[in-house]
């Protein structure tokens, strides 16, 4: 690269990446092919439109790479289920401008939505006043139990029935459990409100079979390409047919100008790779490190919200501690554990200092990280927010544990 102040910044980053250990619940490792597709000759081309109906001439084989990306998307998630009710549309550059372009297509400036609350664990782009989904439509929040943190679809079922919502949100950034998206997909159309799944953080979880599905019972699916799912950051937003023509009208001209055919690619590759055995299993030792993480910590006395996971996340309750989840995030980096301070059930802390702190194993899942690894970085982590050890020692214990796993993709 000529322009050597860019290079050195990306060499110092790939060293960062190759030596810290990633718990980023949002973050993965994409391979090496989805990064060559990312940086392809497609980042050249501007396609406005769909498939067969650009705005601009040469298109022949953007169409050609978006229609592939889509079979694979319908392929991966809706086989071996009848794939005709529904229709996919790879174009969003982001899962917010997704959710976005849902909201565009389908709903009205005031028309009311129902999501999940920040707190128990919902998303910004689901509705939180400070972004343009929560100023533009009337947005209601469900929430979780207070005694076990989970989800009580009595009382969504409840909320549902007051509110009659045009759109009911099921999905999350931070919530360990697994969603069942039959049952809200029944509270939804018993009220006459449609059923959109966000499904960013688990997409590989589901691709791979292992959490409920909300295929076939939801009307609309969106999910990002990357954390489980391991592919590039972009966007899928799947729907019923009928839904189609206005939720495509929501991508362009609703939100977005002309796709990121580079993105599309990427996303392509990284479709086909999660459907092999070893993606399957891969997703398979995601859930089983988490879990291992979880209880290690419970032994050493930690408060995991929920009382566990059943997916690639964990939040710890810091409130009975002296520790703010921004002061749990700085001492675990300072140390080259790389983690987020995250709101929780009923915090009383504030949005940049929570009370709790988000860990994720997608990413070091990738570079090869077993349960009994999990157990010694809950026993290093345990260490370090309890100061049971001087810095220079968890440094070295931390890039011993780094050591162990790949530093290249």
């Amino acid at each position: 690269m000529l322009d050597k102040t860019v290079a050195d910044i990306i060499e110092k980053e790939s060293r960062r990446q190759q030596t810290t250990i990633p718990l980023i619940a949002s973050e993965n490792f994409c391979s090496k092919d989805v990064r060559a597709a990312l940086g392809s000759v497609f980042v050249n081309k501007y396609a406005e439109g769909r498939p067969g109906q650009r705005y601009y001439a040469g298109n022949q084989l953007s169409d050609e790479i978006e229609t592939l990306a889509a079979q694979r998307a319908l392929d991966l998630f809706l086989a071996p289920t009848n794939q005709s009710g529904w229709a996919v549309n790879v174009q969003p550059l982001s899962g917010t401008a997704a959710n976005l372009a849902v909201f565009a297509g389908l709903l009205k400036p005031g028309d009311r939505i129902l999501s999940m609350n920040l707190d128990a664990g919902g998303h910004l782009s689901h509705g939180h006043p400070a972004g343009l989904v929560g100023q533009l439509y009337e947005i209601h929040s469900y929430g979780v139990n207070q005694s076990d943190q989970r989800l009580n679809y009595s009382d969504i079922a409840e909320l549902a029935t007051t509110v009659k919502p045009k759109i009911i949100i099921a999905g999350a950034s931070a919530y360990p459990r697994q969603i069942d998206f039959p049952h809200l997909a029944q509270i939804a159309h018993d009220n006459g409100a449609l059923l959109m799944a966000d499904i960013s953080h688990i997409a590989g979880l589901i691709a791979a079979k292992l959490h409920i599905s909300p295929f076939p019972t939801a009307d609309i699916v969106t999910t990002t390409t990357h954390k489980t799912l391991r592919g590039p950051r972009a966007a899928l937003i799947f729907c019923r047919q009928e839904l189609s023509k206005q939720i495509n009208r929501g991508v362009f001209p609703g939100v977005q100008g002309g796709p990121h055919l580079n993105q599309i690619a990427a996303t392509a590759v990284a479709l086909q790779e999660a459907s092999s055995p070893d993606f399957r299993q891969y997703a398979a030792s995601v859930i089983s490190n988490a879990g291992a993480l979880a209880t290690a910590l419970q032994q050493l006395g930690w408060n995991i919200t929920s009382g566990g996971t059943d997916n690639h996340l964990l939040l710890i309750d810091l409130t009975e501690t002296d520790l703010t989840g921004a002061e749990a995030q700085l001492k675990l980096e300072k140390a080259g554990i790389i983690t987020n301070a995250n709101r929780i059930p009923f915090d009383r802390g504030t949005a940049l200092n929570p009370s709790g702190l988000r860990l994720g194993t997608a990413a070091v899942t990738t570079l090869g990280a077993n349960p009994d690894w999990m157990r010694r970085l809950g026993q290093l982590i345990n260490n370090i927010l309890r100061d049971r050890q001087d810095h220079n020692r968890s440094i070295t214990e931390a890039t011993s544990l780094r050591q162990e796993l790949l530093t290249e993709i």
